[in-house]
């Protein structure tokens, strides 16, 4: 059995708990062995904290919104997140996304997000949204465990 479902939040603080909370709650439902649910939640919380803080300049003015995608299929969960900022530098040239740095110092709380999200999933795309519109997107997945007896575990 599959999941799915799409969000369109407000790049306010208040939205990323609410998005969180809707993952934990669909995993928990399917039955999702709860280390990987807090491993992914852990990531799609950056994620959507980055859209909020860089999600909004944009090349068209940005939006004051942004997207939230989650795929629960079979083995894998899927977990994209797209905004209308300014994307990833070079990833519209067709040069693949800057990998992350670590923050400066332990203190600094810049620059943790997207290697965190590394750490947490199996498999991480970071890139721009086609067209003129610009917006970043990043895309990770985890390879999903089930608890016994999970009522959406697939045979």
């Amino acid at each position: 059995m599959s999941i799915w479902w799409s969000l369109h939040l407000r790049r306010e603080a208040a939205s990323v708990p609410l998005a969180r909370r809707l993952l934990i709650g669909t995993m928990e439902t399917a039955g999702v062995d709860p280390d990987v649910s807090f491993d992914l939640s852990l990531a799609l919380s950056e994620a959507c904290a980055n859209a909020v803080e860089h999600g909004g300049a944009g090349a068209a003015g940005g939006t004051g919104a942004y997207r939230v995608t989650a795929y629960l299929d079979g083995e894998k969960c899927r977990i994209e997140v797209a905004d209308s900022g300014p994307g990833f530098p070079g990833a519209s040239r067709g040069c693949p996304a800057q990998a992350p740095r670590p923050a400066a110092t332990e203190t600094d709380e810049h620059g943790r997000g997207l290697c965190l999200i590394r750490e947490l999933a199996d498999h991480v795309h970071l890139g721009n949204k086609p067209g003129t519109g610009g917006g970043a997107v990043i895309s990770f997945d985890k390879m999903l465990k089930w608890r016994e007896g999970a009522p959406l575990m697939t045979a």
